[in-house]
């Protein structure tokens, strides 16, 4: 038993019962970031709408996005519980909704409902494991945190594709329901947490600069390439907007009273490195293995229920890695080691996913997933507990936030960054092709495998190794790309994990407006 246990009036069955609420809503985010990918072939052909294909997926990551930090700052103004709850329900609702659309606006629109729910979802549980678990002990619940989050991400194609090919696609969305309910009941009647209300206030001008100019970027990182060329009026218009609106974000937050986002937090080189960390290993991992069903659907062959079965690989390698490493963690008391060991075997196995082409054997394409779910395994939920051990207790959860906003930010550019590479590499190798292929590849990029099949065998076997061919850049710039926090984690400085939990003090009004931290006695990070 911890000794976090007792303190908070959990242990045993109760903790773990509580435990599992929580990671069944990472599950709930996690899996409806990726259940939707194996779908989408379907629900384009039932609802039409090709050309806004990409905007399920983004605009369910860009809602979570920015979503994120405000969530950080309701969690520390009125407690964790009930915007916890909060969130699960706008989830179900986007989710109810999602599954009842019909049109492609309707599904893209409670998509961002659902994403709206689930970033707090992700914050909430990571920010509820960080009030009842002190550092030390938390690499073990961190760790399995991380398992949930591998095997939704990579279960999600899985289930996506049994669902489609058993009942509708609609259930992809509907099958949160039940999942979500549980979770409801579990953490309404089973989770005790201190109640308290913090005199804050919530900076709604920074959070509308924040949402603008992150949108502006993804926007521009999607579109650029695709529906407007990068030298457009467009295109250059969002990059000016983007920057603009971000510059303004953090003038908003060096003059509010209460920040979103408190820029004191980034005078902590610790919290610096991991959120640089946690924002380029987000763009690798989900702009790259975004399109690893999309391929074994088109070169193998794989209906969308066998695509996703042979992503068992990487994800036995995340699960196996993130539970290692948070037991580990959680023994020896260091975690530095980790991040280097993940991002270094991340940056091989984006090599050798740029190696997959038309002959390679489906057995090695499962070396590599496993390869690259060992190294997501490895560091992606140690940055958010260095995150954590590093905050004052009052800026647990915007700390938590932040990190998480990071990791989606990554993830939503490299969606778009990496989509927009395949599309301008595939359309190049297409127009390669002889002159009489063209009739037949106008869908290009939104080719579905179905499409695929009914080409003429020659022209079928050219458009496959032209598609190969192109997702090798987009694995090579996955490549690159995670050579970067593989540099950083260097960097990173082991700060000892605290063995207690550190509780919040309460402010006054006027202490809070004076910007007074009486907790800040309690906790001085070493690198702060």
């Amino acid at each position: 038993m911890n000794p976090a246990d007792s303190e908070n009036g959990l242990s045993g069955r109760a903790l773990w019962t509580v435990f599992a609420a929580l990671m069944l809503g990472m599950f709930l985010a996690a899996l409806d970031q990726t259940i939707v990918s194996t779908a989408l072939p379907t629900i384009v052909g039932d609802l039409g709408g090709l050309d806004h294909l990409s905007w399920v997926v983004t605009s369910y990551l860009l809602a979570a996005t920015v979503s994120t930090p405000i969530y950080g700052k309701l969690g520390d103004m009125y407690g964790r519980k009930p915007v916890f709850m909060a969130a699960i329900l706008i989830f179900l609702a986007g989710s109810m909704l999602a599954g009842l659309s019909q049109s492609m606006d309707q599904l893209i629109g409670f998509r961002a409902l659902q994403g709206v729910g689930a970033g707090g979802l992700m914050v909430g549980a990571q920010a509820i494991i960080a009030d009842i678990v002190p550092p030390r002990d938390r690499g073990r619940y961190m760790g399995l945190i991380g398992s949930v989050f591998a095997v939704a991400s990579v279960a999600g194609p899985l289930l996506g594709g049994f669902l489609v090919d058993s009942l509708s696609w609609r259930w992809v969305f509907y099958v949160n329901m039940p999942i979500g309910a549980v979770a409801v009941a579990i953490v309404a009647l089973r989770l005790h947490l201190p109640k308290f209300r913090s005199p804050h206030r919530i900076d709604f001008l920074g959070a509308a600069l924040l949402t603008g100019g992150v949108g502006s970027l993804v926007l521009l990182t999607t579109w650029g390439g695709n529906e407007y060329a990068w030298a457009s009026a467009t295109i250059i218009g969002l990059a000016i907007t983007g920057v603009v609106l971000l510059a303004l974000f953090v003038l908003q937050e060096r003059r509010a009273a209460e920040p979103l986002v408190p820029l004191s937090l980034f005078r902590s080189s610790v919290f610096n490195v991991a959120n640089a960390m946690g924002f380029t290993i987000g763009m690798a991992m989900f702009g790259a293995i975004v399109f690893i069903p999309l391929f074994l659907q088109l070169v193998y062959g794989a209906s969308p229920t066998s695509s996703g079965l042979r992503l068992l690989p990487l994800m036995a390698g995340l699960l196996v890695a993130a539970v290692f490493s948070g037991r580990a963690i959680s023994r020896i008391g260091r975690y530095k080691m980790f991040p280097i060991a993940g991002t270094a075997t991340l940056v091989v196995g984006m090599y050798l996913l740029s190696r997959l082409g038309v002959g390679t054997a489906p057995w090695l394409a499962s070396v590599y997933m496993l390869i690259v779910g060992v190294g997501i395994g490895l560091v992606m939920q140690v940055l958010v507990l260095v995150v954590q051990n590093d905050a004052r207790p009052d800026e647990i959860g915007v700390a938590t936030s932040t990190a998480t906003f990071f990791r989606s930010v990554g993830g939503s550019f490299g969606v778009a960054i990496f989509g927009a590479i395949f599309a301008s590499r595939l359309a190049a190798e297409i127009r390669q092709l002889p002159a009489g292929a063209a009739k037949h590849l106008a869908g290009g990029v939104h080719l579905t495998p179905e499409q695929a099949k009914q080409l003429p065998a020659q022209l079928h076997n050219e458009f496959l190794h032209a598609f190969a061919n192109s997702l090798h850049g987009v694995f090579l710039w996955g490549m690159l790309m995670a050579i970067v926090p593989f540099g950083l984690a260097w960097l990173l400085k082991e700060v000892p994990l605290r063995t207690t939990l550190a509780k919040p003090v309460e402010l006054s009004t006027e202490e809070a407006a004076a910007g007074a931290t009486g907790a800040e006695a309690l906790v001085a990070p070493a690198a702060r």
